[in-house]
């Protein structure tokens, strides 16, 4: 039973680098159900955790430092890793359990689908892919790009069989696709499709192969696996809405015979149900196998996006009594949006050219020749076309407005986009993933000079010439185009006044 003490404790809020007098799993712990797995980038989740929250790798030199809590029960010192990251590129590779049960998530490896790193395994989360603020301090979420995941095979006191437990995850409700599977929760521990009722995690997107809610979506729904369910059975759950906060809280329980969906704002408000009773046909008893994946589906599909910022995963199934003052907690984080760019500040509208700063390429500026996007040797005698096509005109950026897009001066509505991480030029269709394809952030330039220009939608990834071709590259990546020589050079621009 959750007391009327625990209540109080749980209630009893204050503003300042410790969030609340109890954390999250503190509250769960009061209502009988402690957390097993607790995971965040952005702050503590037990009021007196003071230990690493995550651990980033620096590209330069290949050093690694842990992230910890500004102080016990705070927000995670964003100081440490923006000091620790400046002029280079920086991964989040691992994300520590606060339980103390060791359930640290790593590099997820390859499944029943290989990841695009070397040997199969997923993609690595970018350090600064998710910038945010908690109660006015910075911190950083992690930004899964399609391909990227983490996992933990080998847990302890995860539920398995049809054992009862409960997750919730705080995720940005406007990053998600329609791919399978943006997932955080219990899943196969061989990686593989082992069959029905075998999962289950909290989904985020909108994939309707197996089923829906109301509305286009996102939504909230369990991957039990070979299924995402918004209710009882497969197909449409009219009771589960399409969601549009910035925040928003997912949180998905099961026991024997019965399961429940539930959601809300992050940033304000209670939690509501979308559903809650019988488990679907064919997945009761439940399989549980006892994995933890994040980013990912149980057989290691990675073509789905989100963003997560905390969750956990607790040991019995939570009351609702219990979730909502955990609700209570994460609206008292206070979670805000914060600045996407750095840097040279750019002025939608304005025309601007940019130039290489790599040492013997200093002449040359990004531009294009069709859809092929290049850099050429422009001056001030060169011809009136080549002048325009090494010209962008500054857009609000298609896929997200706090960063930007950069349109061709002559070729009116087409952008600069990247495709299969080539930058090209081609005329906006319109969708969802061309606007998020020609959407980057600006940033300090890593050598220090001018500008680098990330990739919204793959924040690894930065405008590079690489034999006088543009590409979206990353550093130290898979492809000819990520190596690290003259990386920081490579993709640090002047950006001025455009020639036309």
């Amino acid at each position: 039973m959750f007391s009327r003490r625990s209540r109080q404790r749980a209630l009893g809020l204050i503003a300042s680098s410790t969030i609340v007098a109890a954390g999250p799993c503190d509250i769960y712990s009061s209502g009988g159900t402690p957390c097993v797995a607790a995971h965040s980038t952005t702050r503590a989740l037990y009021s007196s955790f003071t230990g690493a929250l995550y651990q980033v790798q620096r590209a330069s030199d290949s050093a690694k430092t842990t992230i910890s809590p500004l102080s016990a029960g705070g927000v995670a010192n964003a100081a440490t890793q923006d000091t620790f990251c400046a002029n280079t590129t920086c991964l989040i590779t691992i994300i520590y359990d606060q339980s103390g049960r060791g359930n640290h998530l790593t590099q997820a490896p390859p499944g029943g689908f290989d990841g695009p790193e070397a040997n199969g395994y997923d993609n690595l989360a970018s350090a600064i892919g998710a910038p945010v603020t908690l109660n006015g301090q910075k911190a950083y979420g992690v930004f899964v790009s399609p391909g990227t995941g983490y996992r933990n095979d080998v847990t302890n006191g995860v539920a398995t069989g049809d054992g009862s437990e409960g997750m919730y995850a705080v995720l940005d409700g406007t990053h998600y696709n329609d791919a399978c599977c943006f997932d955080y929760g219990n899943a196969e521990t061989s990686n593989l499709d082992t069959g029905d009722a075998h999962m289950e995690a909290i989904y985020y997107g909108t994939c309707e192969v197996w089923g829906s809610g109301s509305g286009s979506g996102p939504w909230v729904m369990a991957d039990l696996e070979n299924g995402l369910f918004s209710g009882s059975g497969a197909g449409l759950n009219s009771a589960d809405p399409s969601i549009s906060y910035r925040f928003v809280t997912a949180a998905i329980k099961g026991k024997p015979s019965q399961w429940a969906i539930r959601g809300a704002n992050a940033a304000s408000g209670s939690l509501s149900t979308y559903y809650s009773g019988a488990r679907p046909s064919g997945y009761n008893p439940m399989h549980e196998e006892g994995a933890i994946i994040l980013g990912i589906g149980g057989d290691n599909s990675n073509g789905a996006q989100g963003t997560f910022y905390e969750g956990v995963m607790t040991s019995g199934y939570p009351s609702d009594a219990t979730e909502n003052s955990v609700q209570v907690d994460i609206v008292a984080a206070k979670y805000a949006t914060t600045s996407l760019t750095s840097g040279p500040a750019l002025t939608i509208g304005s025309s601007i050219k940019l130039q290489a700063t790599t040492p013997g390429y200093t002449t040359r500026y990004l531009a294009h020749t069709g859809s092929t996007v290049n850099t050429q040797v422009v001056s001030s005698s060169s011809s009136a076309a080549l002048k325009q096509q090494a010209s962008w005109k500054v857009r609000a950026g298609l896929g997200n407005s706090a960063c930007y897009s950069f349109e061709s001066v002559d070729t009116a509505g087409s952008y600069i986009r990247h495709y299969d991480f080539a930058l090209q030029v081609n005329a906006s269709d319109g969708s969802k993933q061309f606007k998020e394809d020609a959407t980057f952030c600006p940033q300090a330039g890593l050598n220090g000079q001018g500008n680098s220009i990330r990739a919204w939608g793959y924040p690894t990834r930065y405008f590079r010439h690489y034999s006088n071709v543009g590409y979206a590259a990353s550093n130290g990546g898979v492809q000819t185009f990520d190596a690290t020589s003259s990386f920081n050079d490579d993709v640090s621009w002047l950006i001025s006044t455009g020639f036309a």
